[in-house]
C-alpha cells in the first residue's frame, strides 16, 4: 500500500477520543519476564519491493543472525484491516510482539489511551531512540493520557518519514525560458511567466488533499512554529483571521484569480493531478514524497524535486510506527527488533530506495534524484521543520477543508468566508476532542 493511501487513511478517519485513563501506565519498556522467549512475531503491511519492505527484510535478517535461537514469524497484514480491527485484535492473547501501526490521535493515540500499547519511554532513552528521533519527528511517537500526540510517554517508534515539496518539470521551464525559482518572489514570477505564455503553471486538485496542502504551505510560509503548535497541538487558541491565515488564504485566492490554478481544479482528484504532471502538462506540482517512486518510474522528461521556496516549515510527519502491544509475549525481543530498524545498514536501504530514513546518511545514496529527495527531507528534519498536515487537528476537518477550498477555487466564497467556515469546524471539533 502506498504512503499516500496510508496518509489519507489517517486523515479521513480521525475519530473523537474519549478521555480514557491509561492502563499499564509505567513509562518503562515492559520487557521484563520474556528474556527466555524463543519466538518473535512481526506484523507489517509493506510490499516486498517497497523501500520499507526491503528495509524490514534486512532488519529481520540481522535479528535472526543476532538471535539464532529465536523463531521469527513475519506476517503480512492488510492496512485497512489493521485500521479497523486493531482494538479487537490487541485485547486478546494472540497478538504480535511488534507491529507496524498508523500514527496519530485516532490510531496509535487511541490504542495507547486504552492501555493496548506498551509504553516505551525508558527503553527509548536507554537505546537512544529519543536522540535519533527528536523534535517534530518524535511528535507522533508520544501520546498523553487522552491519546493526543506530542507529549506523554513514547508508544511507538518511527523510522522513516514523509513530507510535501515542489516537483518541477525542468523541460517546460527551459522550453518557455522561465527561470527555476529559489525564492518565494521568484516562485510567483515563474507562475506569472508561464501564465503569460498560455501555460497553467500549477497542477493541483480540489476534490482531495492536494489543494489543502498547497494552502497549508502558504500558511507555513507566513506562519511560525508557535502557530503550528497552536493549530496542531492546541497549545493556545488559533487566530483564524490573524496575519498568517489571512495572508495565506488571500494569496491562494489571488493565484486562482490570476489563473495560476486551473478553473476546473475544484473537481479534480489527486490522481488527476499526478497524471497531468506525469504527462508533462504542468510545470509545477506541490505534493508529497509518496509520489516520488511513481514519478521516477513513469516520467520521461527532465524533472526535479525541491522544498517550497523560503519555507522553514513544511507539511509532513514521521511515517508509521513500530509499536509493542501490551499483551505481547516477547517485549524485549520486540525492542531489539525496533532498535535494529534504526541502524545505519537498515536506514540506508530506506534511503537508497527513496524511503526517507530518519537516521540515514544521504551521502550513501548513489541515485541523484533519490539523493536529492532524501537530502531535502534530512534538511527539514535537521531544522525541526515538520509541521504535520492541515487536516489532522480535529475529527472531520479533512472534508471541511476540501469543501471550503473548493469554494475558493469556484469563487463562491471570499477568503474571509472560507476562514470562517474552517474556524467553526475547527473550534467545534477541538471542544469535542478536549471534552469542553
Amino acid at each position: 500500500m502506498s504512503i499516500s493511501t496510508r496518509r489519507w487513511a489517517t486523515a479521513a478517519t480521525v475519530a473523537l477520543l474519549a478521555p480514557i485513563a491509561l492502563a499499564a501506565c509505567s513509562s518503562g519498556g515492559g520487557g521484563g519476564g520474556d528474556e527466555d522467549s524463543k519466538s518473535l512475531t512481526i506484523w507489517h503491511y509493506e510490499g516486498d519491493d517497497s523501500a520499507m519492505g526491503q528495509a524490514w527484510a534486512k532488519a529481520v535478517d540481522i535479528f535472526k543472525t543476532e538471535h539464532p535461537d529465536v523463531t521469527v514469524k513475519v506476517e503480512k497484514q492488510v492496512f485497512e484491516q489493521i485500521q479497523k480491527n486493531a482494538k479487537i485484535v490487541l485485547t486478546g492473547d494472540d497478538v504480535p510482539d511488534v507491529m507496524e501501526y498508523n500514527k496519530g490521535n485516532a490510531t496509535a493515540g487511541q490504542l495507547a489511551s486504552q492501555g493496548l500499547l506498551t509504553p516505551l519511554t525508558d527503553v527509548a532513552k536507554e537505546k537512544g531512540w529519543d536522540k535519533k528521533v527528536s523534535g517534530s519527528l518524535a511528535t507522533t511517537a508520544q501520546y498523553d493520557e487522552n491519546g493526543l500526540m506530542g507529549s506523554g510517554d513514547w508508544f511507538g517508534v518511527p523510522n522513516y518519514g514523509e513530507f510535501v515539496g515542489v516537483y518541477l518539470n525542468n523541460d517546460l521551464f527551459k522550453e518557455n525560458g522561465v527561470e527555476v525559482p529559489t525564492t518565494f518572489d521568484g516562485f510567483e514570477e515563474a507562475l506569472a511567466a508561464f501564465k503569460a505564455k498560455g501555460v497553467t503553471p500549477l497542477a493541483t486538485a480540489g476534490a482531495e488533499y492536494p489543494l489543502g496542502q498547497l494552502w497549508y504551505e502558504l500558511v507555513l510560509h507566513y506562519g511560525d512554529r508557535a502557530l503550528v503548535d497552536d493549530y496542531q497541538l492546541f497549545k493556545n487558541d488559533v487566530d483564524w483571521h490573524g496575519d498568517a491565515m489571512t495572508e495565506a488564504t488571500n494569496k491562494l485566492d489571488e493565484w486562482v484569480k490570476k489563473g495560476y490554478i486551473a478553473s476546473d481544479s475544484a473537481g479534480l482528484t489527486a490522481e488527476d493531478m499526478g497524471v497531468s504532471f506525469i504527462a508533462g502538462k504542468a510545470p509545477i506540482m506541490v505534493s508529497g514524497s509518496w509520489w516520488f517512486g511513481r514519478l521516477a518510474t513513469e516520467i520521461t522528461f527532465d524533472w526535479s524535486q525541491t522544498l517550497f521556496p523560503e519555507n522553514k516549515l513544511h507539511p509532513g510527519s514521521s511515517g508509521n510506527l513500530w509499536v509493542v502491544p501490551t499483551n505481547a509475549k516477547s517485549k524485549t525481543l520486540a525492542e531489539d527488533f525496533i532498535d535494529i530498524t534504526l541502524r545505519p545498514e537498515v536506514q540506508n536501504i530506506l534511503g537508497e530506495k527513496g524511503g526517507l530514513p530518519v537516521a540515514g546518511d544521504p551521502a550513501s545514496i548513489t541515485d541523484p534524484k533519490t539523493k536529492e529527495l532524501t537530502q531535502n527531507f534530512a534538511d527539514v528534519v535537521s531544522s525541526d521543520g515538520l509541521a504535520f498536515y492541515p487536516d489532522w487537528p480535529v475529527a472531520g476537518f479533512y472534508d471541511v477543508l476540501v469543501s471550503q477550498l473548493q469554494s475558493l477555487v469556484n469563487q463562491s466564497k471570499t477568503p474571509d468566508q472560507v476562514l470562517d467556515g474552517l474556524k467553526d469546524a475547527y473550534e467545534s471539533g477541538k471542544a469535542d476532542l478536549l471534552g469542553q
